[in-house]
């Protein structure tokens, strides 16, 4: 499962990690790395929420329509998440 994620940096110099799929889910790291395993953990319990509701998960967004207004600059990654970390 790929989802595509926002990455920017805060005023800090912390990396913050949005979910365009996945409404509300979110996340930060004090490196790249970090922030990145923080968003495929923040993605997995996203997606184990949903599937409590009955859901299925949704599909990942067209990254050309993501949109960060109040950033100056956005790095679009896409991120492949494996159930396993949920259970590391």
């Amino acid at each position: 499962m790929t989802y595509t994620v926002a990455v920017r940096r805060d005023e800090d110099g912390n990396y913050c990690v949005s979910v365009p799929a996945l409404r509300g889910c979110c996340t930060y790291g004090a490196t790249w790395e970090e922030a990145l395993q923080n968003a495929e953990e923040a993605i997995l319990c996203c997606l184990d929420d949903i599937a409590k509701d009955g859901d299925p998960p949704p599909p990942d967004v067209d990254p050309i329509s993501v949109l960060m207004e109040d950033a100056d600059q956005v790095i679009l990654h896409r991120l492949d998440v494996h159930e396993a970390v949920a259970h590391a």
